[in-house]
């Protein structure tokens, strides 16, 4: 095989940078071992680390024991941290008594601060006030007007969707995906108004396709998955130095964001396997494969050529074309292989499945997305059934079964969110498979990457844990509440409500509650204040800088060749102010932040607001579907679903700038497509006009503006690889009146 390593020229378990000749630069390290055998501690020397016996007690036919490691700070951090977040997330399950003893106080406090000013804005918010009072004030900003009358759209004269009977509680409706909150007779009344406008698109589909028009799989657009293209030549051209690049990439900016490996165990002894007995079938080789396929993600995705240029604008979608994503025939070559060990039980096997759909994710192929993932989990689950005994002693195989298993929990949760598609049961293991705290054997790049990031990264995907958690047991509790009285069953996209089953409005409150508990107990270093998505943390922002973003160029956070621009030249920061970790100026030099730093804060932030938005939503539905009945509670709690929807740092700059490295994507594409519905509503409906006048803050109409500058771009952006996105942007388009 052409270019693989020998002892002499190119150890496997050498990992020495091209600089690393250089007088200047000091010597590499060794990977260090975290866990040396007694024996080898005894003798003083390196210990490989080999399960269950080191080659030295191989091969002096010794007996072989390794000691429980020791936490070290890092793993001391991480523990506390999901302590504190995990007993949060454990008191949802105490909700229903809380409802019940809460209630009457939440009532009487929700929104004390704002009566004042509400009233004295507009006389007419009073416990039940009539529509017919309703001001409505001026335009609220040019590019959420289009150019048709809001005359046209009689919405106070919507009739009430629940019938005379329903109680209160009735008036709040909860869906969790966008395609369901589409169904809402404001939201088709509207599109029944654009649709002469749109000719070439049939709105009406959207009601018989549901989930699979608005992805584009319902035959109204050709969906093209990754072509199953093989280079013979492939496996003879791969080189170790190439092999490593590759890696090291992935291991710099994938796995930070979706910790499916272990680097020390892939590159000391996976790869090492790989080259000595060659690409074969096996499972090793797959993952290898799959490996090497996403880190020319991460490397296409962070430094190659943007996919098109609009007006001057770069595509944030990086890195190969429409039909060939970048790593494809590497990606083929390890899918050719996986039905050699498609129904294994091992980590390994999970892996697999796990790492492809990562692929799929970063192509935006989300059908193929949710195979993977439902395939990973149920893989996950088996492994767990069968292989109880790999759950009961502490080691670094244990620790990679429970991020890979949260992995594909958090991942799934989405899917279950948005496309209603149902939970595979993963969930129901969470208490048996625990909360990882990342121990094992760590090599040179793991060192220097924890020292210079302090432990943020590993910090930011426990927080993620247990907001999933928080978000499931929300999306639980007011689906059973919004389910029918009679069948009892909880309300998804395949079983809409039927009778008048409502939401009771103080259960929002509680479950609010919950979740700004958990932003208020996150540590001080990934905290951030509510009303600023785009700043740094709460944390002495000189200091996040320096650890995060203010590498020297000698060092390596993605790539060899990608630069990093000083945080404190963000560009568009007022004077006199901090500056800001993401913007909302498309146009300016995206700041470069080592390690893929920006993706996982910005997915953090991002799944907070989208909670709150969701939480707040059937708010929404009551003031655009009875707005005689809106009381000063109702409308407190509509402008903070507004506020909730504004400028969500995965769509701002420098992460909407490489889309490939976000996983999930189009979960958030589905939601601001959604979001620039909700607002150009509420420019057009009398009740959400005045609402967002008098409730919503000074500062509202230039951030809600920027926000729909933000999505419009998004939209358009990915319209060019996905049928889906385009049916959104002409929906879109038209709404907001572009050419």
């Amino acid at each position: 095989m052409s270019g693989l390593p020998t002892p002499q020229t190119a150890p496997p378990t050498s990992h020495a940078s091209p600089s690393a000749s250089s007088p200047n630069v000091r010597k590499e390290r060794g990977a260090i071992a975290a866990q040396a055998c007694d024996t080898c501690r005894v003798r003083k020397q390196r210990c490989d680390e080999q399960r269950p016996k080191c080659s030295t007690c191989q091969r002096f036919k010794l007996e072989c024991n390794y000691r429980e490691p020791v936490p070290t700070k890092k793993d001391k951090t991480l523990t506390e941290i999901l302590d504190r977040l995990t007993n949060l997330g454990d008191r949802l399950g105490n909700l229903e008594n809380k409802v019940d003893v809460m209630g009457q106080t939440i009532g009487q406090t929700i929104g004390r601060n704002q009566q004042a000013t509400l009233s004295a804005a507009n006389p007419a918010f009073s416990a039940h006030p009539q529509a017919d009072n309703y001001a409505v004030p001026p335009a609220a900003s040019d590019m959420m007007q289009t150019d048709y009358p809001a005359s046209q759209l009689p919405y106070h004269t919507l009739p009430d969707v629940h019938g005379s009977a329903a109680s209160n509680h009735g008036q709040y409706k909860y869906v969790s995906s966008v395609h369901s909150m589409l169904a809402w007779p404001a939201i088709q009344q509207l599109f029944a108004s654009i649709q002469q406008r749109m000719s070439n698109v049939d709105l009406g589909a959207l009601a018989r396709g549901g989930v699979a028009h608005m992805l584009g799989v319902d035959g109204h657009g050709v969906t093209e998955h990754v072509p199953f293209d093989r280079n013979p030549d492939l496996v003879a051209n791969l080189t170790w130095d190439y092999v490593e690049r590759v890696s090291k990439a992935y291991f710099d900016s994938i796995n930070l964001i979706s910790p499916i490996l272990d680097r020390h165990s892939f590159m000391l002894q996976t790869l090492p396997t790989v080259f000595r007995k060659g690409f074969t079938q096996g499972i090793d080789a797959t993952i290898t494969f799959f490996v090497l396929a996403l880190g020319e993600v991460a490397l296409a995705g962070s430094d190659g050529a943007p996919l098109h240029i609009y007006d001057g604008r770069a595509s944030g979608i990086r890195g190969g074309t429409t039909d060939h994503p970048p790593g494809f025939e590497l990606f083929n070559e390890g899918r050719s292989r996986m039905g050699y060990h498609l129904t294994e039980c091992s980590l390994e096997n999970v892996q697999v499945f796990a790492l492809a759909s990562a692929y799929y994710g970063s192509c935006f192929y989300p059908m193929d997305f949710w195979r993977m993932t439902a395939s990973a989990s149920q893989a996950c689950q088996s492994l767990i059934a069968s292989k109880p005994a790999e759950l009961e002693a502490t080691s670094p195989r244990l620790d990679l079964i429970r991020r890979v298993f949260w992995y594909c929990s958090i991942m799934e949760t989405m899917v279950h969110l948005e496309l209603g598609y149902p939970l595979s049961g993963l969930e129901k293991m969470e208490s048996t498979v625990g909360l990882p705290i990342f121990t094992g054997s760590f090599s040179k790049d793991d060192v220097e990457n924890d020292e210079e990031s302090h432990f943020y990264l590993t910090q930011h995907f426990a927080a993620q844990i247990v907001l999933r958690r928080l978000i499931i047991g929300a999306d639980t509790k007011l689906s059973q509440e919004a389910a029918t009285p009679s069948s009892g069953e909880p309300v998804t996209p395949f079983n809409p409500p039927t009778g008048l089953g409502g939401i009771n409005p103080v259960a929002i409150q509680t479950l609010v509650g919950e979740l700004e508990q958990w932003r208020g107990m996150l540590p001080s270093r990934i905290r951030w204040q509510e009303d600023s998505p785009g700043a740094f943390p709460d944390a002495d922002e000189a200091q996040y800088a320096a650890s995060l973003s203010l590498h020297t160029p000698t060092t390596t956070p993605i790539s060899p060749v990608m630069p990093i621009v000083p945080a404190a030249q963000v560009p568009n920061t007022p004077a006199g102010t901090p500056p800001l970790m993401f913007t909302t100026d498309l146009d300016a030099p995206p700041a470069r932040y080592s390690y893929a730093l920006d993706v996982q804060v910005a997915m953090v932030r991002s799944k907070y607001y989208y909670a709150k938005y969701l939480l707040y939503r059937p708010f929404l539905y009551k003031a655009l579907h009875h707005p005689e009945a809106i009381t000063q509670d109702d409308a407190v709690g509509v402008a903070q679903c507004l506020k909730s929807c504004l400028k969500w740092p995965i769509a701002m700059s420098p992460t909407c700038k490489h889309k490939r490295l976000i996983p999930c994507l189009w979960f958030f594409t589905q939601n601001f497509f959604g979001i620039l519905v909700l607002l150009h509503l509420s420019t057009q409906v009398p009740i959400l006009r005045t609402i967002r006048n008098n409730l919503c803050g000074e500062r509202y109409e230039m951030d809600a503006s920027e926000t729909v500058g933000l999505y419009l771009d998004w939209l358009r952006d990915l319209k060019a690889i996905d049928i889906g996105t385009a049916w959104h942007w002409e929906v879109a388009k038209t709404i907001y009146g572009l050419e």
